[in-house]
């Protein structure tokens, strides 16, 4: 049995993952460390007057209750979870007590970056999942832009080591989101959150049997965004072109738009 850390969030898709992880029986989480007023993109927006902003951020808030409450509410916690504020988790406390449990992995989802002397006690066993596909889309909200761009292939989740970099660790698996007919951009999103948890899962199990996976030849495409690029014209944007039927057209030539943006994909992870 895995014997492992949870560094995470404290909003409702965090409390489902580590509760999700807490529940395979071959994983055993010896403490979640919950940050709370997460810095996100969204933080800032909330309180603008743009309503279709505000209207995308209140779908998003809706759609993760109707994924993630039920379960949240009912399941079992074993996940051992205290809830901290935001940044403390490169306290001394946190990394005296972490160091005390010694666990076998330390699995990080939307934790404050990490420093040392966490980072250099634990060399390759921190786990990271960014949503996003690396190194398409970097920066903020990089499951958002490319849905803006028409890249619904560059939308997914990319499984890493943590190193001193931001998203410079070594890639250790990478999935790409799943597209239903009549999808938004809330239900791509959280439907990619419970895949990823599966996955992650997966990962830990396995760690021992991860192979160094093959790198694809990357194209060179490659987008930045920042925290101010969320801007009301984006949002327009997006939802224009899932009314001009972007999902349609990409689940009508996936494979041919797929190519475009080869992932890495470890022979030992089933998905």
């Amino acid at each position: 049995m895995k014997k492992i850390i949870i560094l995470t969030g404290n909003e409702l898709r965090h409390r489902y993952f580590r509760k999700k992880i807490a529940l395979n029986s071959g994983i055993q989480v010896l403490r979640s460390f919950c940050e709370s007023e997460e810095d996100l993109i969204e933080k800032g927006a909330a309180q603008a007057s743009a309503t279709k902003r505000q209207q995308h951020l209140l779908a998003r808030e809706q759609s993760e209750k109707d994924f993630f409450e039920v379960f949240t509410n009912i399941a079992e916690d074993l996940s051992n979870a205290v809830v901290i504020s935001r940044g403390e988790i490169n306290n001394v406390v946190c990394f005296e007590e972490i160091k005390s449990l010694e666990p076998d992995l330390i699995i990080v989802y939307g934790a404050s970056l990490l420093k040392d002397p966490l980072l250099s006690r634990f060399p390759n066993k921190i786990l990271n999942v960014h949503l996003g596909l690396s190194p398409y889309y970097r920066g903020a909200a990089t499951n958002f832009w490319p849905l803006v761009d028409r890249n619904p292939a560059c939308v997914g989740a990319t499984f890493m080591y943590i190193d001193a970099g931001v998203d410079t660790g070594e890639i250790i698996h990478q999935v790409r989101a799943s597209y239903n007919f009549f999808d938004t951009p809330s239900t791509i999103g959280n439907r990619l959150i419970k895949d990823m948890s599966e996955i992650f899962s997966e990962i830990i199990v396995k760690h021992e049997r991860l192979v160094k996976p093959a790198v694809p030849g990357y194209t060179g495409f490659e987008k930045l965004y920042k925290k101010r690029d969320f801007k009301e014209e984006a949002v327009e944007q997006l939802y224009l072109n899932f009314e001009g039927g972007m999902v349609e057209e990409y689940l009508s030539k996936m494979n041919e738009m797929n190519s475009r943006f080869p992932i890495v994909t470890n022979p030992a992870i089933a998905h």
